[in-house]
Formats: structure tokens, C-alpha cells, sequence
């Protein structure tokens, strides 16, 4: 006779249900070799000593955080704005993502990685005297989290997700509130909080979407449930989207907190293209190179910082010509360019976005550097315009016009066609070189500001205090028959970080050389 396996023949009922009766989703308690004894629950809670002082002292990003709710505040009059921190993201099965807050989240609290999943802030509309003997429509600021739990309970050792036994202690009420100068509760108590005066009290709510599902639905359901005692949501001219784009729009100028975190992450991102530079020939030796170079970047940006800002692009050879890519497996050879486009996350959360393209072995080639030196050219010319009082639009029309005149130079663009031909609308030939944009904004998101109205981003004008990329390129893949056979398979993009000023702007990258033989000089000093 032979035995089946528990694999060959898993038990199931007639309806194909597992026949235990036991839910899937508990599954992942069959591994456990928990105690479950009274004895071991009595023993494990107790026998501590006080708990060390937490240090927790106010953010310096505090009171600049109070002045951006201020000015969302205005915005949304009587409105209950909720702003979740966002939660714990599955990686596979049971593991999670380590945790970073939804950038709104961070940017209007002043935390960065300081504070736990699950945080929620509300603004609660709230009427203040205006000095005048009338009142004006404002917002009191509540966090709402889920505080440090006593080690009497089964959550201090139990629960591998939360527990201080399994992921360390987190801040206490008071942490959050020193941290933060924000008064803090219990995040049981948030549907509560959310819901009063919704309906027959005429308070409209909106959430923050794309940050926490559960908060949202939790809106939803209080939204849903009120609305049977008043039309207030229904007619009120507030929306889910526009506290989105409100909260977006709010960073499109930077405070002075903001620009310096800015300076902070560009300052680590140049000490890790020295790092990376320095491991050049380790990489060149390795069959998968590119990983050498990504792992030295992203080594320094961990240790620098909280992380990556993005995940690194290091292409060498053709996949420099790959916009985005991100596989980094490829080899790096002597005589290729390779492309690394980088930034560090600094802790809070505000990140760089860097790009140098590096001859491997040091010296550019003729048409290497012929190549390089049209995207450096469109560049300077983008520089040149990024001024107060010019639209953000004015930066990329620059940028083509170089990169339009260049390729009409080295004969290919279609024949008979000129660059101007080529840069009006109904042209663009020279895009299939330059698919991408020549800049975007930059702060908490590496695509900052995402969500802001086009009349403000595209079409907006300048002013200080923007922060945003310069990065022309030019991608020339191997398998471009239209162009001849030395420019293929050579991709090179230039990319820097830039500060409008009252006078012009500032090229935050600048200290990273750009001109080719400044490259050449700076990689000679590093090996």
C-alpha cells in the first residue's frame, strides 16, 4: 500500500474548502512556538524597570510646519482636512516595507522618519476670534497615533507588527506632541473625531486619497452614514481631489527649512558619486557591474541618510540609452559611459535628484564627448532662463532649441528639415532623442508637486524658492537606423538640482563637476 503526502492530497471538503475549518488568512499562526501559558504571559510582563527618558525634543521643522497648515487652513474654511501618515505596506506574504510617510503627511506635521504607521493628522475647522470682535474660520491640528503600549500587555510581545519586543518602542503621547508641538490622541478614538458634527452640524470632511486605504474608507463610511441628516457634503464645494491638489501645490515654493534639507541630501548625493567613482574598476571587474555601482550609491545613501530617494539608475553601455532603468544587471566596460542617476533621502524625507554621465575608464571618446557637450550646452541654455518671472514651461523650450540645433549640425534630422522646422508643434523630430521632460519639481518627492493645476506647473511662473531638475539628455539606442553607426548605442543625460533666487538661481549640484574635462580631472583625483 502506499502513504500519499499531505502535498499530493491536501484534506478539503466536498466544496473544496479547506476541511479544518481554518481560515487562510490565520495560517501564518501555525509556524508560532509562542507560549501560551498564564505562567508565560504572567512572567513576560513583568520584572521591568522604568523605561530610559526617549530625549524627544521639538523638531526644528516645527513651527515651519504650523505655517504650512496655516496656509492650507485658508483654503478649506469649516472643512475637516484628514491627512493620513499612511500605513505598513506588504512586501511578500507576511513581511512589510520599511515605512516611510506619505510625503503631504510629512510635510505638514515637520516629521520624517520620526513618526509610526497609522498616524492620522486632522485639521478640525474651528472659529477664532479675529480681534475685531468678530471670528474667523481656522483649523486646530490633531494627531491621532498609536502610542507606546504597556509591557502588561499582549501587544508589548505579541504582535510582530506593532509590538515593542518585535520592532522596538514607540513614541508616547507626549513624544508626539513635544516632537511635533501638535496635541496628540489615541488613534482608536479617530472615527469619533472624524465624524462629529458631520451631517446635522453642516462640517464637511476630506481625506487625503492614495495614503491609507482603511482612513479612507473610514471617511467614507462617516461621509455615507451622516449625509442622511444633511445635503453639507453633497453641496459642499470641497472635494477629496482638491485637498490633493492643495497639498501639492503647497510645496511648489520651499520655506527656508526646506531648502536647507534640500542642500543636506544634494551635499550626501556628491559624496556618493565620489563613492561610486571610487569602485569604477571593482565594477568594471564584476559580470554584473551596474549592481556594484548601485550597491555603493545606495550603501551611502542608508548610512548618509534614510535612503534612496528613488531607486538607483546605474546604465552603463546601451541601457544608459533606457530612460529608466532600473534592472542594473548589466556589465561595465572600459571605453563605455555610464549613466548614474541618483539622489539620497536625508531623514526627512526630502530628497536629491542627480545625474552625471561618467566615461568608465575616465576619458570620453571624441564622440562621446561630442555627444556630452550638446546635452552640457542645453543645459546651460536651460540655466540661463530658470529666472524669477519666467514660466516653468520657458526651462524645457531652451533646452530644445540647443538640442534641435545640434542635431540639425551633425545631419540627423530628417532631410530638408531644419531645427526650427523640427521645434514647432507639428515637427519634433528631434524628440525621438529627448523623449522625456527637461525638468521637474523637487523636494519630499522626487516628482514633486505632482499634483499641482497645470496653470502653476507647466504654464506657472517662476519665483524663489522653487526647487526643481535641469536634465537634458540625448539617447542614441543601438538599434537606431537613423543615425550613423558611432553615436549608437550612447545615451548621456546632465542633470542638477536648481534654487530660484531673487537674482537669478542657484545650481545646488554645482560642486559635482559638468564640463567633460572637469569630469575627466575630478574621476583622475578619486582613482
Amino acid at each position: 500500500m502506499t502513504t500519499s503526502t499531505a502535498s499530493e492530497n491536501p484534506p478539503t471538503s466536498e466544496t473544496g474548502a479547506p476541511a479544518d475549518g481554518q481560515p487562510v488568512g490565520s495560517r501564518g499562526e501555525n509556524r508560532s512556538q509562542r507560549p501560551q501559558s498564564e505562567a508565560f504571559r504572567s512572567f513576560i510582563t513583568s520584572g521591568w524597570g522604568p523605561r530610559a527618558a526617549s530625549g524627544t525634543t521639538r523638531s526644528e521643522a516645527a513651527d515651519y510646519a504650523a505655517v504650512r497648515r496655516a496656509r492650507l487652513s485658508t483654503r478649506f474654511p469649516g472643512v475637516r482636512l484628514v491627512i493620513p501618515a499612511g500605513g505598513l505596506r506588504t512586501r511578500s506574504n507576511d513581511t512589510d516595507y520599511r515605512f516611510r510617510a506619505h510625503s503631504a503627511f510629512a510635510h505638514l506635521t515637520g516629521t520624517g522618519t520620526e513618526l509610526e504607521p497609522d498616524s492620522v493628522l486632522v485639521l478640525h475647522p474651528v472659529s477664532e476670534p479675529d480681534g475685531a470682535g468678530g471670528t474667523t474660520d481656522g483649523h486646530e491640528a490633531v494627531l491621532y497615533v498609536r502610542p507606546l503600549a504597556g509591557r502588561d500587555t499582549e501587544e508589548f510581545y505579541a504582535d510582530s507588527r506593532y509590538g515593542e519586543f518585535w520592532v522596538g518602542a514607540r513614541p508616547s503621547l507626549d513624544d508626539v506632541e513635544e516632537l511635533t508641538g501638535i496635541r496628540a490622541e489615541h488613534v482608536d478614538g479617530l472615527r469619533d473625531a472624524v465624524a462629529k458634527d458631520v451631517g446635522t452640524g453642516g462640517v464637511q470632511v476630506v481625506v487625503v486619497t492614495g495614503a491609507d486605504e482603511a482612513v479612507e474608507d473610514l471617511v467614507d463610511e462617516v461621509r455615507a452614514s451622516e449625509s442622511i441628516a444633511s445635503t453639507a457634503q453633497e453641496a459642499g464645494s470641497h472635494t477629496d481631489e482638491a485637498l490633493v491638489e492643495a497639498v501639492s501645490e503647497l510645496r511648489l515654493v520651499k520655506d527656508e527649512h526646506e531648502v536647507q534639507q534640500m542642500r543636506d541630501a544634494v551635499a550626501a548625493t556628491i559624496d556618493g558619486f565620489e563613492e561610486v567613482v571610487r569602485e569604477l574598476s571593482a565594477a568594471a571587474a564584476h559580470p554584473r557591474g551596474e549592481r556594484v555601482v548601485e550597491t555603493t550609491f545606495d550603501a551611502h545613501a542608508r548610512l548618509a541618510g534614510n535612503a534612496v530617494g528613488y531607486e538607483t539608475i546605474a546604465a552603463s553601455g546601451e541601457h544608459a540609452t533606457t530612460l529608466h532603468w532600473i534592472t542594473n544587471d548589466g556589465a561595465v566596460r572600459e571605453g563605455d559611459l555610464i549613466l548614474l542617476d541618483a539622489g539620497v533621502e536625508v531623514d526627512s524625507l526630502y530628497t536629491a535628484d542627480v545625474t552625471r554621465t561618467l566615461p568608465v575608464d575616465g576619458t570620453f571618446t571624441d564622440v562621446q564627448r561630442r555627444v556630452y557637450q550638446a546635452v552640457l550646452d542645453a543645459a546651460d541654455a536651460a540655466f540661463a532662463v530658470a529666472v524669477p518671472g519666467a514660466r516653468f514651461r520657458d526651462i524645457h523650450a531652451a533646452a530644445m532649441e540647443v538640442i534641435a540645433a545640434r542635431l540639425e549640425e551633425w545631419g540627423l534630422l530628417p532631410d530638408g528639415v531644419t531645427a526650427a522646422e523640427s521645434l514647432a508643434p507639428e515637427g519634433q523630430y528631434h524628440r525621438r532623442w529627448m523623449v522625456h521632460g527637461t525638468s521637474h519639481h523637487l523636494g519630499i518627492d522626487v516628482h514633486d508637486c505632482a499634483q499641482a493645476r497645470k496653470e502653476l506647473y507647466l504654464d506657472g511662473v517662476l519665483e524663489p524658492g522653487m526647487v526643481f531638475t535641469i536634465e537634458p539628455g540625448l539617447y542614441f539606442k543601438a538599434d537606431d537606423l537613423t543615425v550613423p553607426e558611432e553615436y549608437r548605442g550612447i545615451g548621456v543625460r546632465i542633470e542638477d538640482d536648481v534654487l530660484v533666487t531673487s537674482g537669478g538661481n542657484e545650481n545646488l549640484s554645482a560642486a559635482l563637476p559638468r564640463r567633460p574635462e572637469d569630469v575627466e580631472a575630478w574621476m583622475a583625483g578619486l582613482r
